[in-house]
């Protein structure tokens, strides 16, 4: 054993002497280093970086030695980069710089790791952006990245706006029942808040004596005129107006023709039958049994529920987006997850000093009557953003760098130019573009971050506003 250490050692000296010192022994025999080392760079190459002689994953951009104090070895522009310890796949093409794996503004000439160990990423040639801007990527890399487009287009930017509010009876279908006579009620055929009632139903029974008056001089109206009927053309004139007269006092009471045809059949009736004016849901009834009622009382408020009304209060910012006519949907915390469809009718002109909002007055179908009269409700109005259709690009496609926004333009066979755009209103995933891009572009919405890390996009960015940096500093 101890002579092969010894054979060892004068051999390596012996090598060292003949310039061979760079190779290494296997089984079969000497085998050249993976790069082998030079003492001096010739003219014509350019030196890249300097490796660890040993192999070790150690890099320099300058000349420098090992802890033994061996040289670190060239590596040229011409040569790929390789370790002992693998082989390197073939390259692209040159590699130009090593960038940030986390796709920061930080960038090597050299190999090197980042603070979390993370090997920094080579930039070949054929991924650098052009002097355009324009970022290149090979079309495999697009397809592992997803990467996803859409065509730039002119759509309806709708917003939606939100309030809240509570069910109403629509005021044009509301009825209340009162009389234009003194009296008494004896009966009552409607006798409960929230019972449906039709129009010509019986609502009560009363005893008026100025409408029994009223009956009695209507019948001997009628009787006078039938008596005078051989007398002269006069006389029989004057008595048709008397009856006329009776009748049309009786009407003014709300006398109906059944009421006349009743009172032809029997006589003066004592009690009358007072009837509801319209269909609809008794909301109040004030009528009891035995009381006395005066002129112009209300007894019954009665409304038609099949449409109501959503009064919504909404912000006084949100006032100038609201128009007759647009499309509302309604939700109701009984009927979770029903929506109900209606249209802005009316927008009021006041405003309250308290909540700085407004009524705005929604118009509801309800033929099942399952909306209630006072129910609380949250409306959704949407409102568009601009008199027409606008240029508009999805949100996940604009790449905020802070001081202004950028989209990646598709150019074709794995190209995408970084392009700066100025954005309007923000909707339903949707933003206005107002300069920097053309109806039937197509833009990246999916993987745009994967391809800033993959593609150093931060450089290309740099490149894009180097004319502008160029064009302050002539203002300074």
């Amino acid at each position: 054993m101890m002579r092969r250490v010894v054979f060892a050692a004068v051999l390596l000296a012996t090598l060292a002497g003949t310039g061979l010192a760079g190779y290494w022994f296997g089984h079969g025999g000497m085998v050249p280093p993976v790069l082998a080392p030079a003492a001096t760079a010739p003219a014509d190459r350019l030196v890249l970086y300097y490796r660890d002689p040993m192999g070790k994953p150690d890099y320099s951009p300058e000349p420098k030695k090992d802890a033994t104090g061996m040289d670190y070895i060239p590596v040229y522009d011409d040569e790929a980069p390789a370790t002992p310890a693998a082989p390197v796949p073939a390259a692209p093409g040159k590699i130009l710089t090593y960038r940030n794996p986390m796709g920061l503004a930080d960038t090597s000439p050299v190999p090197k790791k980042d603070p979390m160990g993370m090997d920094y990423v080579p930039v070949y040639a054929g991924e650098a952006p052009d002097d355009s801007g324009t970022v290149k990527i090979s079309v495999a890399k697009v397809q592992r990245l997803g990467v996803r487009t859409e065509v730039v287009a002119k759509r309806t930017l709708l917003r939606t706006i939100h309030a809240n509010g509570s069910i109403q009876p629509d005021e044009r279908r509301l009825s209340v029942f009162s009389t234009r006579f003194e009296g008494w009620i004896e009966k009552l055929h409607v006798n409960a808040t929230g019972q449906t009632v039709r129009r010509g139903d019986p609502l009560m029974d009363v005893y008026a004596p100025d409408l029994v008056a009223a009956q009695q001089e209507y019948r001997l109206a009628a009787s006078t005129l039938r008596a005078l009927a051989d007398a002269g053309p006069d006389a029989r004139a004057g008595a048709q107006g008397l009856v006329e007269a009776a009748r049309q006092k009786l009407r003014n009471w709300n006398f109906s023709d059944d009421d006349f045809r009743q009172l032809g059949r029997t006589g003066v009736m004592r009690l009358v039958t007072l009837r509801a004016p319209a269909d609809g849901i008794v909301l109040e009834k004030t009528a009891v049994e035995g009381m006395r009622f005066t002129p112009g009382e209300t007894l019954y408020r009665v409304a038609d529920l099949s449409r109501v009304w959503l009064l919504a209060d909404v912000f006084e910012q949100d006032l100038a987006s609201i128009h007759e006519g647009m499309a509302a949907t309604a939700s109701l915390v009984a009927y979770p997850g029903v929506a109900f469809p209606g249209i802005v009718t009316f927008v009021y002109p006041t405003l309250a000093r308290e909540t700085r909002t407004a009524k705005v007055r929604i118009e509801l179908a309800n033929p099942d009557r399952r909306l209630k009269v006072d129910m609380f409700a949250t409306v959704a109005v949407a409102a568009p953003l601009a008199p027409g259709p606008v240029l508009a690009v999805p949100e996940s496609a604009v790449l905020d760098t802070g001081s202004r926004q950028v989209v990646l333009v598709e150019r074709g066979e794995g190209r995408f130019e970084p392009r700066g755009i100025t954005l309007g209103e923000h909707a339903d995933g949707y933003v206005e573009i107002r300069d920097g891009l053309r109806e039937g572009e197509a833009v990246v919405v999916g993987a745009n971050f994967l391809i800033d890390a993959e593609s150093n996009m931060k450089a290309a960015l740099q490149a894009f506003t180097a004319p502008d940096a160029a064009h302050e500093g002539t203002h300074k």
